[in-house]
């Protein structure tokens, strides 16, 4: 993944400029020594690394807004940084920029369970939303699969998803409002507590903006009421194809679940020695899970179970207790730690249509013995959102760029049969290069032309999301 060459001017003015950071913020905010910068050197794509120039750690909207501001009157870039979970190179740093973490920033502001609402730092993480309201019977409906960890702030800048965005859409479906901080320093509110701001619709275009218009400090979330009770069924089938077969069939009968996740025999056995959940030795497996009164689950275990039936699984396994649940969710929810036991990979998140889910897993069947890599299969099957794991060894040479070359003709095929490049991830630099593949000229041109807006510099989050022969001029022109 090429990087444009960082400013020798901004190198050689380091000195200068943590300096005018150390003005601005406490002493243990500033981080200049490149030993220390190590630690934001990438993100969860650590394929790719590079120490930024330094690093600042605020406490509220107005260090961001003098941050900043600072850093567009001295021309510095700044790349935004939640927890660095991004899979797709969204935070890796520039040599020549200065990191902008919102980790200290992890307060809940308000809550309002009349109205379902509540305002938290970005900073905060996004299981911890829920811990901050589970209580009194809410929770915060998106869950990716590193919620453990992850920040609200990228979130909102990937419109993040997970395994129950099914029903409960993904982050742009359940935040209301930002206090968005521009490069420049101005502060601004878009939306609030309330269903629908007039005028443009801003708050839909900086989520999923991906950090290129502006740092969002604080967050208006929609928070619900808990579910009545919940069930997760467990089916095993004989091979991918006919799993992918049967999630088509569930999404085409009008049955609504609130996840369907789907693995494959690479997952199973890689999260069986890891967690040890108990799942059975398939060539594929999905639970699914449903919710609501004990008799609308009842009913839709029912249905769900007909139409699985008529797929021959090898074997079905519904949940009667707690215990039970959370077994079939536990190799799930491990599957990315454990797949990184055995091997380096690559994550993918290509989204396609769901009857497209057959054809596409025998594709990535075929690229994997043509590419002679590993692939393990693990990802949201309702609504299509991909995660193939492409396995590579990190110290073999070569390596790394045949997992590249594979994982592009993946996300190829993704949009080729009428979805796009990304679900969940972002484009960052892992997609970066392949823009070009899903959207036209004129296309990328009006998307560059609303940075132009908000960021007339191009100094957030450089060399990200929009690829670079395309967005040279503009980059130059900064220069």
């Amino acid at each position: 993944m090429e990087m444009p060459a960082p400013d020798s001017t901004i190198l050689s003015r380091k000195p200068e400029i943590v300096a005018r950071l150390r003005d601005l913020l406490p002493d243990d905010a500033v981080i200049w020594d490149e030993a220390e910068t190590r630690a934001y050197e990438c993100d969860a794509l650590t394929a790719y690394r590079c120490p930024p120039l330094a690093v600042v750690l605020p406490a509220s909207t107005e260090e961001v807004s003098a941050v900043l501001a600072a850093c567009h009157d001295m021309g510095v870039p700044v790349v935004p940084r939640g927890s660095g979970t991004s899979l797709a190179g969204g935070a890796l740093p520039t040599a020549d920029c200065v990191i902008l973490g919102v980790a200290r920033m992890s307060a809940v502001l308000d809550t309002d369970y009349a109205n379902r609402v509540i305002r938290v730092q970005t900073g905060r993480t996004n299981l911890s939303v829920t811990g901050a309201v589970e209580e009194h019977g809410f929770f915060y409906a998106p869950d990716p699969s590193s919620q453990l960890a992850c920040a609200i702030a990228g979130n909102i800048a990937m419109n993040s998803g997970g395994a129950h965005c099914l029903k409960y859409g993904v982050t742009t479906n359940n935040l209301m409002g930002v206090t968005l901080v521009l490069m420049d320093g101005t502060v601004t509110e878009l939306g609030g507590a309330h269903l629908d701001a007039g005028r443009l619709d801003l708050l839909g275009l900086i989520c999923g903006s991906e950090g290129q218009l502006g740092v969002v400090t604080e967050a208006v979330l929609r928070i619900l009421p808990s579910p009545e009770g919940a069930r997760p069924v467990l089916i095993g089938f004989d091979s991918n194809e006919v799993a992918g077969a049967c999630v088509s069939d569930i999404i085409r009968a009008g049955v609504l679940p609130v996840a369907i996740e789907f693995m494959d025999r690479p997952c199973i056995r890689a999260t069986e020695a890891f967690a040890g959940a108990g799942y059975p030795d398939c060539e594929a497996l999905l639970i699914i899970e449903v919710e609501g009164s004990e008799a609308e689950i009842d009913e839709q275990l029912a249905r769900i179970t007909e139409i699985a039936q008529t797929h021959n699984p090898v074997e079905l396994r519904e949940a009667r207790d707690a215990d039970q649940a959370a077994r079939i969710w536990l190799g799930r929810k491990s599957a990315f730690g454990a797949m990184g036991q055995i091997n380096d990979y690559m994550c993918l998140d290509g989204t396609i249509p769901v009857s497209a889910l057959p054809q596409v897993l025998k594709r990535i069947g075929e690229l994997s013995r043509d590419y002679g890599l590993g692939v393990g299969n693990v990802f949201h099957a309702g609504d299509g959102n991909m995660h193939p794991l492409i396995l590579f060894d990190a110290n073999k040479p070569g390596d790394l760029e045949k997992c590249e070359a594979m994982g592009a003709d993946i996300l190829r095929l993704c949009v080729e049969v009428g979805g796009c490049l990304t679900g969940e991830h972002g484009v960052g630099i892992e997609k970066r290069d392949l823009m070009d593949h899903q959207y036209r000229p004129d296309d990328l041109e009006a998307q560059m032309a609303v940075k132009d807006v908000f960021d007339p510099h191009w100094l957030l989050n450089p060399a990200k999301v929009f690829p670079l022969a395309a967005s040279a001029p503009r980059r130059e022109a900064r220069a």
